[in-house]
């Protein structure tokens, strides 16, 4: 192993970090990325077994509270309504998201203009527009075109059939009148670019072993070790170094035999998501930066938000073969996704279908509302009755900014290197009820109109636990450094060769699916670092 000295060091080989590390190989500048989980083969998958379902409860669960493996960090979440989730390892968590793939709406980046509340984005949706388009390139997206919630755009691949459950809960939605519209996915309708296409298995996030969902390490990690981007698995960073003068020197990290090395750079990129950001900024501290690293403003940690679910569930009169395709992507509605003033609460949310869940999934995760069906006689009644019969609808609510709502550092829990862990205190906020509940009636009539026989729905007052996927907003990105981390580009107010790439220069969190934003982002950010390598480092 050398630690010779790198233009450019990445940590994290995720999502974002795969984006910006795409964009910045054309530049020849020599690029390492620091992944502190290893590489998971597809050969590993556990979607290759017949047990897989077991996998969810142990090693590839989505909770790293659950899997406790080397590579993971606990989260202390006992202050939290919602249990961060994630995976690492080279690919992060697009191993085990279900590549549900919608983007921000334009009045997303507008939020205090349209709503009053929250702030509005340096940026907006025409300037990421391209970035978009690039990405879903790269991704392999499959959609259809013409969807009136968005700016007109077409994504490269043709959409997913919805099946049979899509259909039935669509024409419900027809009846009312109402928004629907198939789900963009990052999964391949059809063989592109050397990936085969979908197999409708329903193990999404279990690994696709056939690469048609998009996980990174199939759609842009090999190509970059290819063309000469480094990359080093299990190196956990430890902090990031700083100089007397305010710009960033390289990072302390321990390598796969728990050594502490030094590596140095002229750039860092931190790409660790909207909880593992923030963890590296606030134990990076230093003279110049005793309440942890770019964070004068105080921001670092501050604003998280998820995206708090609830869901409806019908049963109908038919089998709707809900587990047949992939699990999270079938049909969505934006009906009551932009602002209205006639609401009791601010902006909007999505309702979003998704198949069914395996079988013994379902036994020990209910139907969709977090409560275990029962055992004994009645447990074979509900597998006989309900579950065949099912279709449910997901409110996913636009959560806002809320100082309060922050990770920090734990006072006694660490990872096993003994870095300390992150603390996440998160409430979920009033605006957010109302909206969840607003949605949650909506849900119920769309199912009736679409002709179930009955309903079941969760408690408003308590959203889904493990439903932590989306983490944003820690390090947020603004022009006022006094009430943001980042620039208008992803660079850090207080260290100029510091770069934010993830989820958390987020402003607000919009009501959909972060992933195909945060890789937009990277992309942004990398054109522009490349745009002004002259001056890359110069006051703004």
């Amino acid at each position: 192993m050398s630690n010779e000295p790198v233009d450019v060091l990445i940590i994290g080989a995720g999502a974002s970090g795969a984006a910006i590390a795409w964009s910045l190989v054309e530049t020849r500048m020599k690029i390492l990325c620091l992944e502190q989980g290893p590489w998971v083969h597809d050969t590993e998958f556990p979607s290759r077994n017949p047990d897989y379902e077991l996998a969810r409860y142990g090693n590839f669960s989505a909770d790293p509270n659950v899997r406790q493996l080397p590579q993971d960090y606990p989260i202390n979440n006992d202050d939290s309504d919602i249990a961060p989730v994630n995976f690492n390892a080279v690919g992060g968590s697009t191993i085990n998201f279900l590549g549900h793939w919608p983007r921000l709406h334009p009045s997303d980046f507008r939020s205090y203009s349209v709503a009053g509340v929250a702030d509005d984005w340096p940026v907006d949706y025409q300037t990421l527009a391209p970035f978009y388009d690039i990405n879903d390139r790269n991704m392999g997206v499959s959609g259809y075109a013409g969807n009136p919630s968005y700016p007109a755009y077409s994504p490269p691949l043709p959409p997913i059939p919805i099946g049979k459950l899509g259909q039935k809960l669509a024409s419900g939605f027809n009846e009312l009148g109402w928004h629907w519209w198939p789900s963009d996915v990052s999964i391949l309708s059809r063989d592109y670019e050397g990936r085969a296409k979908c197999v409708n298995a329903g193990t999404c996030d279990l690994g696709c072993a056939v690469g048609a969902k998009a996980s990174v390490g199939f759609t842009y990690w090999n190509s970059l070790i290819q063309q000469g981007v480094l990359l080093r698995t299990n190196s956990r960073v430890k902090e990031i170094l700083v100089n007397d003068d305010d710009m960033a020197t390289g990072v302390l990290y321990y390598d796969e035999n728990n050594q502490l090395q030094t590596q140095q750079a002229e750039m860092v990129v931190v790409a660790c998501n909207g909880i593992g950001t923030p963890r590296l900024l606030l134990n990076s501290t230093s003279k110049n930066f005793p309440d942890g690293l770019a964070n004068r403003s105080g921001q670092v940690g501050k604003n998280l938000m998820f995206h708090p679910l609830v869901g409806v569930t019908g049963i109908f009169d038919e089998r709707l073969e809900g587990f047949k395709g992939p699990m999270a992507c079938s049909i969505i509605s934006q009906e009551f996704y932009e602002h209205d003033e006639s609401r009791d609460f601010s902006l909007g949310y999505g309702l979003a279908s998704g198949r069914y869940t395996t079988p013994m999934t379902y036994a020990l995760g209910g139907y969709g509302i977090d409560n275990p069906i029962p055992w004994g006689e009645a447990h074979r009644t509900y597998f006989d009755k309900q579950y065949p019969f099912s279709a449910g609808l997901t409110v996913v609510s636009n959560d806002l900014p809320e100082p309060t709502n922050c990770v920090t550092l734990d006072d006694n829990l660490t990872d096993s290197d003994g870095i300390p862990a992150p603390k996440i205190t998160y409430k979920t906020g009033e605006n957010t009820r109302k909206m969840l509940a607003h949605g949650m009636n909506r849900a119920e009539e769309a199912l009736l109109a679409a002709g179930a026989k009955k309903t079941l729905r969760g408690d408003v007052d308590k959203v889904w636990w493990r439903a932590g996927w989306h983490q944003m907003g820690t390090a947020r990105m603004g022009n006022d450094r006094e009430k943001s981390v980042v620039n208008h580009w992803g660079r850090s107010h207080d260290v100029k060769n510091i770069f934010i790439v993830d989820g958390s220069i987020f402003v607000t969190a919009g009501g959909v699916n972060p992933t195909s934003t945060i890789q937009a982002l990277a992309l942004y950010i990398g054109d522009n670092i490349k745009n002004k390598l002259a001056n890359l480092f110069d006051e703004e």
